[in-house]
């Protein structure tokens, strides 16, 4: 069965990107959202295995929202996405409990290795 994956990004074009990467690798995408008070929203309700979550984003960032999914389900499996140049925010997502991070412009082989090493 293909792995279920949420993907957040206040930018539309990022999130059809990611989409775009996933699904030609056999992935699924079951949600997608803008920001981090979305984010939490749509985890809760679809439970992916798997999270791409941008850092910078309005309302609710990241790093913010990640905290918060971890807290209501602690085996939550995330990975942030960032620009270059965001190095300690990324440093606050591993601590936060994010599994690994990707780096704006998306590599299609860095992302799929990093979400296959995520889930394991």
């Amino acid at each position: 069965m293909s792995k279920r994956i949420l993907i957040v990004d206040d930018a539309a074009f990022m999130r059809m990107m990611i989409k775009d990467i996933l699904t030609k690798n056999g992935f699924e995408v079951v949600g997608e959202a803008a920001d981090g008070i979305q984010a939490v929203e749509k985890y809760n309700e679809l439970r992916p295995d798997l999270v791409t979550m941008d850092i910078t984003m309005p309302e609710m960032d990241g790093i913010a929202a990640l905290k918060e999914i971890k807290g209501t389900d602690p085996s939550a499996v995330v990975i942030m996405c960032s620009a270059m140049g965001q190095q300690a925010m990324v440093i606050d997502a591993i601590q936060a409990g994010a599994k690994d991070f990707i780096v704006k412009p998306f590599q299609a082989d860095r992302v799929i290795e990093a979400i296959q090493k995520a889930l394991g």
